[in-house]
């Protein structure tokens, strides 16, 4: 989780005064190190619900359910489904 530190607290006072004088006063967002950045999903069940749901549109669709009864049932748009069942033919 992302939370707010005050940079005196954290940074050494030279490297303070040269963020200063590009941004003083000014909020900044520091990303994470490359090697440090998580994917959509990894923190949280919800990237597998949606791999399971997007399963079951597609068996539903090779048994025989139409796109217009998937998407209501699963309130997506018919757009959405199809994009799910190119995807996972």
């Amino acid at each position: 989780m992302m939370a707010y530190r005050n940079a005196a607290a954290v940074l050494p006072q030279h490297l303070l005064e040269e963020i200063q004088k590009h941004v003083d006063g000014a909020f900044l967002y520091i990303p994470r190190r490359q090697e440090q950045r998580r994917r959509w999903g990894e923190n949280s069940p919800a990237r597998e619900e949606m791999m399971r749901r997007d399963a079951a549109i597609v068996a539903d669709y090779l048994e025989g359910e139409r796109v217009g009864s998937l998407s209501e049932r699963y309130h997506l748009s018919d757009k959405a489904i199809y994009r799910i069942i190119a995807n996972r033919k």
